[in-house]
């Protein structure tokens, strides 16, 4: 037998095995391809048959994997990544809306993208909105049909004493800093009483044995810890830049500096029916006077009230938020001017008035 014989049949040898081999990839990758599409098209159906109505906030500025994220924490869908995955295969990521939504796990991811991209909000709802003063939820309650007799009756403390959260305040404090923002279920029947305690009993979910022990690891009250986190939350936002600013502020409490917060002035000029001001004396103003003001000037959510209990590791004394929204942050009074006297021209020219 020549050698091109032998090396021909070779050639053809490894050629077979060679095909063998791709052939075999070929029906791996099949298989798993349909195994992957059938885990898909099992994760994108109804998580279960419950047809109880759940309500879920969308916040403008979160992302479609947020959005995701969030659906799966609230046991609305089987899996986040085939929420996305069905997104990107409509090509709807672009599409979802922020807005108050009642949704249930007993529906699919398509009739659940179809009301987020369609905004079919949910009407029977009273939101209490995060940053909100006493008197602004006030408002608000009023403008949702309560009488202002029954809202001013609903905001009194006294009634409320059995929910446990107000063994926290202070027995001649209000409700400032105590209703949770969330939005409420209502009908023809539904009372401001009703949907205060539920705000005060998800404040006080919120307010764990871990919070507290936190808070007081920092040398604060429940109730100072609530102050604080007013204060963050009125001052800045994203989750970095609040544990930051709640570094600054208890970093100033403890060196006995004042707090120096723009928004504790405003609240205290406000509180007493003036314009606001960072220039009107009252004891909320932390410009000039030492130490965490009266009551909080807020609600609160739970990333400022973890802000507060969890500051970030960091020494920085100052901040100041630019025209650009960016915070920046400073140890030094020099640093601190020479951020103002380049980022911040007319949001400092407003706080200063």
């Amino acid at each position: 037998m020549s050698r091109y014989n032998l090396n021909g049949r070779g050639r053809q040898h490894r050629l077979k095995v060679f095909l063998a081999v791709i052939a075999v990839i070929i029906l791996i990758l099949i298989g798993i391809t349909i195994i992957v599409r059938q885990i898909y098209n099992r994760n994108i159906q109804p998580l279960n048959h419950n047809q109880k109505s759940q309500i879920v906030n969308i916040n403008n500025g979160l992302s479609s994997q947020q959005i995701a994220d969030l659906l799966k924490k609230d046991n609305i869908v089987r899996s986040s990544w085939a929420f996305e995955w069905y997104l990107d295969s409509q090509n709807l990521r672009s599409d979802l809306q922020a807005g108050t939504y009642s949704l249930s796990s007993s529906q699919s991811v398509a009739q659940i993208v179809k009301v987020l991209t369609e905004g079919k909000i949910a009407t029977n709802l009273i939101t209490i909105l995060p940053d909100k003063r006493l008197d602004q939820i006030r408002s608000d309650l009023i403008n949702n049909g309560f009488s202002p007799t029954t809202v001013d009756q609903a905001l009194e403390p006294a009634q409320y004493s059995f929910l446990p959260v107000l063994a926290f305040k202070p027995s001649a404090a209000s409700l400032e800093g105590f209703l949770y923002p969330d939005s409420f279920q209502k009908d023809s029947d539904t009372t401001p009483e009703q949907i205060i305690q539920e705000s005060l009993t998800e404040m006080g979910q919120h307010l764990t044995p871990a919070l507290q022990s936190a808070f007081a690891s920092e040398g604060l009250s429940t109730y100072q810890g609530i102050v604080l986190a007013s204060i963050v939350q009125q001052e800045v936002n994203g989750v970095s830049d609040q544990a930051q600013a709640a570094q600054v502020f208890l970093s100033r409490l403890k060196m006995g500096m004042t707090l120096g917060s723009d928004q504790t002035a405003f609240y205290g000029s406000i509180l007493a029916g003036q314009t606001p001001s960072v220039s009107y004396d009252s004891p909320y103003n932390t410009l000039i006077h030492t130490g965490l003001p009266p009551t909080p000037i807020s609600n609160v959510n739970a990333q400022s009230l973890n802000a507060a209990a969890h500051p970030a590791s960091t020494s920085w004394l100052y901040f100041v938020t630019g025209d650009n929204g960016t915070t920046y942050f400073e140890q030094t009074a020099q640093q601190h001017q020479a951020d103002i006297n380049q980022y911040c021209h007319t949001l400092c020219a407003q706080d200063s008035q």
